[in-house]
């Protein structure tokens, strides 16, 4: 089965065919197609094709399937004596992709 490296929204991730990722939030419709070009390492399970720092040619094309947001983590400061503290939450948005085609 061949796989892929490649960046997506400063982060690298892993794909074959048919995996579906959570990569962060990036622009489209549920249902359009997205392409990704920075494809930094290719494998037929095989070969093994790294780039320097990218293979030209090679693209990743997904679809999304939906857009949400990841549960709160909650960020706590302290310090101690000084009667300092801050707590807030954080919700991470992300894009759910399927990948439809690996390509070299």
């Amino acid at each position: 089965m061949s796989y892929a490296i490649f960046r997506a929204a400063g982060k690298q991730f892993r794909a074959e065919k048919g995996t579906i990722l959570r990569i962060p939030t990036i622009p489209g419709d549920p249902g359009s197609k997205v392409t990704f070009e920075e494809v930094l390492l290719w494998s037929d399970g095989e070969k093994v094709k790294a780039g320097q720092p990218l293979i030209k040619g090679a693209r990743v094309t997904a679809e999304i399937l939906r857009h949400g947001r990841d549960r709160k983590i909650v960020v706590f400061k302290f310090k101690r004596r000084k009667n300092y503290r801050r707590k807030a939450g954080h919700r991470q948005g992300f894009t759910e992709i399927k990948i439809t085609e690996v390509k070299a």
